[in-house]
């Protein structure tokens, strides 16, 4: 695909990334500055050229429901907020494969167990690893599904075992910058979720990590988290946008603190930042983007979505995820999961997923 743009911050940008190479911080911040039309159209163009015209979706089940020892700020989830939600212990491994089955028909091309908890421990708590592992082999034996996880903290050793197990992508978001990351949680820290995320990549897992934005970052921060994913290897960059939950910290918005048009230039320079991995829409875009605006980012570089409901909060069907990615003119993925998108179209809803 040809991109030309009288815009030369733009169009050099395009030319480093589409020869290889790679746009500097400075870069990235002078482009977050740029008209949002022609930012969107350049990242579009790299992703016409370097992807394969195709979104990806995923979902993922809550596995294991609140009393969540961490204090993240913008979790539902998290035992230091009153938040009303239900919470449940660990879901019976049969469960969780109904779940994947679920995401399967309706499209899915990963299927995330999730936890809600600092670390599921092997040595902690035996039992419930034994569980996790069992999980795993239900949906990667009786799907087509790739299976995925968000198990919070790793060892080295089990990271090694979960790769052993045919786990193929590790979900451990880093949520922001370094510099704001502790204004967020305080219960552990950035380092902590890097060491893990090198386990897992020495493991040979693939990584999926991302960010929430409006969290209350500066444009640097968002451009500084993406660098830190870029330097560690990321093959999926979820992107969640706030879903202020009543009771935690950051409920006093009504939606995230960040505008729709720098929302578009985030995905933008996200793209020309990572041009080859899955950049994919997750939680709250359904708060902070009406239904006919959510092609939007997939016309501005994004290629993946997180489909169904989330941790705590609905989401929409799979029907209407296809709407979207056919309205942005593009196509779903069935390079896993081979579904009949008309099968699909009449709406059910997928198992849960993302970050709230």
């Amino acid at each position: 695909m040809v991109y030309e743009t009288a815009n030369r911050t733009i169009a050099d940008a395009v030319d480093t990334v589409l020869d290889g190479g790679q746009i500097d911080r400075t870069t990235a911040i002078a482009l977050l500055a740029q008209p949002v039309d022609e930012l969107a159209a350049a990242a579009d163009a790299v992703r016409a050229t370097l992807g394969d015209g195709t979104v990806d979706a995923c979902s993922i089940v809550n596995a294991k429901a609140g009393n969540c020892a961490e204090d993240c700020g913008f979790c539902a989830q998290s035992a230091h907020f009153d938040t009303g939600i239900d919470t449940h212990g660990l879901l019976d491994p049969e469960a969780i494969l109904e779940a994947a089955k679920r995401a399967e028909r309706d499209g899915a091309q990963r299927f995330g167990i999730v936890v809600a908890e600092k670390g599921v421990s092997k040595d902690k708590r035996p039992d419930e690893w034994a569980d996790v592992i069992h999980a795993i082999r239900l949906v990667r034996d009786e799907t087509d599904v790739e299976v995925d996880a968000s198990l919070g903290l790793l060892t080295q050793e089990e990271a090694d075992i979960l790769a052993a197990e045919g786990l193929n992508h590790y979900n451990h978001n880093i949520e922001t910058s370094p510099r704001y990351f502790s204004e967020i949680v305080s219960t552990h820290t950035f380092e902590d979720r890097l060491k893990t995320l090198r386990r897992a990549k020495n493991a040979g897992m693939d990584l999926c990590a991302g960010v929430i934005l409006g969290l209350g970052e500066t444009p640097a921060d968002r451009v500084d988290a993406a660098l830190e994913l870029r330097k560690i290897g990321v093959s999926s960059l979820p992107v969640n946008i706030l879903n202020p939950i009543e009771g935690t910290p950051l409920a006093d918005r009504e939606t995230a603190a960040i505008s729709k048009t720098d929302l578009i230039k985030t995905i933008a320079v996200y793209r020309l930042l990572h041009p080859t991995a899955r950049v994919r829409l997750t939680g709250g875009r359904e708060v902070n983007l009406a239904e006919d605006e959510q092609h939007w980012p997939f016309e501005a570089g994004a290629d993946g979505l997180l489909t169904g409901d989330y941790l705590t909060t609905g989401g929409q069907s799979a029907a209407t995820d296809l709407a979207v990615i056919e309205q942005a003119g593009l196509r779903p993925n069935m390079a896993a999961n081979e579904f009949d998108p008309e099968a699909v179209k009449p709406g059910q809803s997928v198992a849960n997923t993302s970050d709230n």
